[in-house]
């Protein structure tokens, strides 16, 4: 109970601060490190051929994130492939299968970082600094970026010339997107970084670049062969896979390696890590648009649904009387034990990380389902800008449902929300049961195509688990799955895409249509979303839309488990 504490007051207490700093950051306000950042970032506007005073509409802003996306993925896939020949390889990795390559690509361009390898043996060094750490750093700055966006246009943005949107009203600038990325990447996100691989570091995380060294084991039936104790980069790769909510562990177990989380501070230290930077983003909110009410909902609301889900997961795992009764420490770190466990795999899913200190395949199955609500809500937190951008969207779900109930005209912030935004928003509700509830009906009827393991409620959990993480861009999974087939590869890189793509690119269309409208004087008849009231109806909607249409799914996989559990 005290780590849980420690846990959440730190990173409010932190994010706070980072928040204000980040929200000038983002308004590209003067800053007395201007002179410092400015020489890496002058020269890389020059190579990008972009001033970043010069604004886009939201069309432009989406065309350059999705070109930027193809030309790095590109890069990235072929590099997968060709390692074996390539430098900085002094594990002998050999090249990856297209269709893995393929999948690892698109994992770690959509932030998510789910992981069909096994470990550093699969990837050499080039490739983990370049195609994996490099996506590291850059994908959570791309969420951020766009979510950015979403807020200068759904609160008006500027006026430009550059054209006219629907309906005929100017176009709104919504920023200048390698303005966007560049910035935080370069005086928010990677002094962060700094810190605390240094602070990694200090606790035994190795960092070199040395192959690692050559041991005897001491059982007398294996001491005729030699172990290879692999090293690397180990320390930086970890700050950042942290704290831009990303997830790929540098050894196949992740946190759980002694190696790679060595200490119980090193272990606070991450999960600090994982939350801090979106509680952040949540703090930015309010000086960033000027409204603090709305970022006190915005952090009260995640704040609660955060403490809400974290104590129920620590309730299953370690107090609950079936917990006792069947002492669930098979597939957890001894170190650590169940308490931190579960506090860890309650973080790492309502963030969007996907790292973990213990196999979420061996939790208690209510575990699985705290975990698997998470990333369905994919806004408890969230990822680094994305868990924003989903909250934006259950905001308008909210707004256009409470109007429908008083018989008020849905508004939000004295817009109105008429069918053209209504009908981008049915598009987000309906995606993600679709692609979720269709591949898992598809894969659990096709057993000996698919290689679902597990024929038990288990096996349920295991396959929805899967795509449930892949769709909400975390990562994290299971593992009783043969995961590293065509199948599991080409279905999981196109249930990757589809939950980060149209959930970063649709909101921003929302906001700049809403921030195109004439926006009328608020009065006594506007909705008030900044209450605890809506806050309430918020969580509700919440409820309703991520969890009550999946109830199906969730009965037949984890709470039939569990009861198979008790009664065994």
């Amino acid at each position: 109970m005290a780590e849980f504490l420690l846990v959440f007051f730190l990173a409010v207490a932190l994010g706070w601060p980072l928040g204000h700093y980040l929200a000038a950051v983002m308004r590209g306000a003067p800053m007395r490190g201007d002179r410092v950042f400015g020489w890496i970032e002058r020269p890389a506007y020059r190579l990008l051929g972009t001033d970043p005073a010069q604004g886009m509409g939201w069309k432009g802003y989406a065309a350059a994130f999705l070109l930027s996306n193809l030309a790095v993925g590109v890069v990235v896939w072929v590099v997968l492939m060709t390692q074996a020949w390539l430098p900085l390889n002094p594990n002998h990795a050999p090249n990856m299968r297209w269709d893995l390559a393929l999948h690892t690509m698109v994992s770690f361009l959509t932030n998510t970082n789910q992981q069909h390898y096994s470990g550093q043996a699969q990837l050499s060094f080039l490739a983990h600094m370049t195609a994996i750490v490099g996506l590291q750093v850059v994908t959570p700055m791309m969420g951020l970026a766009l979510v950015a966006a979403t807020l200068r246009g759904l609160f008006g943005g500027r006026a430009n010339s550059r054209g006219q949107v629907d309906g005929g009203a100017a176009a709104v600038d919504v920023g200048n997107y390698w303005a966007d990325v560049l910035r935080p990447t370069v005086r928010f996100l990677m002094p962060l970084c700094l810190a605390f691989s240094l602070l990694l570091t200090w606790q035994g995380v190795p960092a070199t670049l040395q192959g690692g060294p050559v041991a005897t084991p001491l059982d007398a039936q294996a001491r005729m062969k030699e172990q290879k104790i692999p090293l690397g980069p180990v320390a930086p790769m970890v700050a950042i896979k942290q704290l831009g909510s990303n997830g790929g562990g540098w050894y196949g177990p992740n946190s759980a390696v002694p190696l790679e989380n060595p200490t119980p501070l090193s272990n606070v230290v991450q999960m600090l890590a994982i939350v801090l930077i979106p509680v952040a983003v949540a703090f930015m909110v309010g000086p960033f648009t000027g409204r603090r009410k709305f970022s006190a909902l915005v952090v009260g609301t995640m704040l609660a649904m955060s403490l809400a889900t974290t104590a129920a997961a620590l309730w299953s795992e370690a107090w609950s009387s079936t917990a006792q009764d069947i002492a669930l420490m098979e597939g957890k770190e001894v170190r650590f034990g169940a308490e931190p466990s579960a506090l860890w795999a309650a973080l790492t899913t309502s963030v969007n990380n996907g790292s973990v200190n213990m196999m979420h395949d061996s939790a208690a199955p209510l575990t699985g389902l705290v975990a698997m609500a998470n990333m369905l809500v994919n806004a408890i937190w969230g990822g680094v800008g994305c868990g924003l951008q989903q909250f934006l969207v259950y905001l308008l779900l909210a707004v256009f449902l409470a109007g429908l109930m008083t018989g008020r005209t849905p508004e939000l912030f004295g817009r109105k929300i008429e069918a053209g935004e209504v009908k981008l928003l049915a598009v987000l509700a309906l995606l993600q049961p679709l692609v979720l509830l269709g591949l898992t009906a598809a894969t659990l009827a096709m057993p000996s195509v698919t290689g679902a393991s597990n024929p038990s409620f288990h096996g349920i959990s295991q396959v929805f688990y899967e795509y449930a993480s892949a769709f909400a861009n975390n990562g994290s999974g299971f593992e009783g799955l043969g995961d590293a087939t065509a199948w599991w590869n080409l279905t999981c890189a196109l249930v990757l895409a589809l939950g980060r793509y149209p959930a970063l690119i649709l909101p921003l269309v929302i906001a700049a249509q809403l921030g195109a409208k004439r926006a009328a004087p608020e009065g006594p008849g506007t909705p008030q979303v900044e209450t605890p009231t809506f806050a309430l109806t918020l969580v509700a909607i919440v409820v309703v839309l991520t969890l009550l249409q999946f109830m199906p799914v969730l009965v037949l996989g984890p709470v039939a488990d569990h009861l198979a559990l008790m009664a065994s």
